[in-house]
């Protein structure tokens, strides 16, 4: 199958792509290293300080780095369970919003436009985690999902920290010829944890053109100053950087837990 047919085998479902003529099902193996599953399980004990987190609100102030375009605001973002988050900035140079949704089983995500609509987001750029800003609510809680991968990479350092290295990726089960199963390479994340404390030092994963799913532009994002909130361990700075460069940074002065958000919370409006 040539890459340019690639958009694709991308009529995607409910967790990953429908096979369509040029893609078949197999049984893909899904493997989840010992090593990497315990430390990923004491790291979500210490983010969630022992208990079910069912949603968080966090708010603070902002710093977007767009180009030449800086703006500096408020920033409120959500998240309900792993598959649902909201972003709401209001800067100085405009107001940006960001809605990731997962209706009927299958990821979403919209966006919002200068003319005040919201544009839905390609379906290749909702793979990975809706929720990034806030560790207890990624893959990092999704051990038991028989559907993902999980790797022990090793021991490095991350921004001049010891980490310990590892990496998730869900499996849909789809293969393509000559490039194997796509939800593997879109949905893969890197997670980095402190190997003294095993709270999250920095997540990396991939994000793509709309038009080029098989582009990479690497995004990083970067975890300090974590503070207990109701006995869980929350980043109170988060910087977001796109392709090399800082395109967000993120001061939370206030984290909600279980406060009782709802779907209706997360609707593009």
């Amino acid at each position: 199958m040539r890459l340019r047919n690639l958009p694709f085998a991308l009529a995607v479902l409910s967790c990953g792509f429908v096979p369509t003529a040029s893609a078949q099902q197999t049984s893909t193996v899904v493997t989840q290293n010992p090593t990497a599953v315990m430390l990923a399980a004491r790291s979500v004990a210490l983010l969630s300080g022992g208990r079910q987190i069912a949603d968080v609100t966090l708010t603070g102030n902002a710093t977007r780095v767009a180009g030449s375009d800086t703006g500096s605001g408020t920033a409120t973002l959500k998240a309900l369970g792993t598959s649902s988050s909201r972003i709401d900035l209001s800067l100085s140079d405009g107001t940006f919003s960001e809605v990731r949704t997962f209706p009927n089983g299958v990821p979403e995500g919209r966006w919002l436009a200068p003319n005040g609509s919201y544009n839905r987001m390609v379906m290749h750029n909702c793979f990975t985690d809706a929720a990034w800003f806030f560790p207890a609510l990624t893959v990092l809680s999704q051990a038991s999902n028989p559907n993902l991968s999980i790797t022990y990479v090793g021991p490095g350092t991350k921004n001049g920290i010891a980490v310990e290295h590892l990496q998730f990726a869900h499996s849909s089960g789809a293969q393509v010829p000559g490039f194997g199963d796509p939800l593997l390479t879109l949905s893969a994340i890197n997670v980095y944890l402190d190997s003294s404390s095993l709270l999250p030092v920095a997540f990396a994963f991939d994000t793509h053109p709309d038009n080029n799913a098989l582009l990479n532009i690497p995004v990083e994002v970067y975890f300090s100053n974590y503070q207990a909130v109701n006995g869980a361990q929350v980043p109170f700075h988060i910087q977001k950087f796109l392709n090399g460069s800082l395109f967000l940074d993120l001061t939370i002065q206030s984290a909600a837990l279980n406060s009782g958000l709802t779907v209706s919370a997360f609707s593009a409006n």
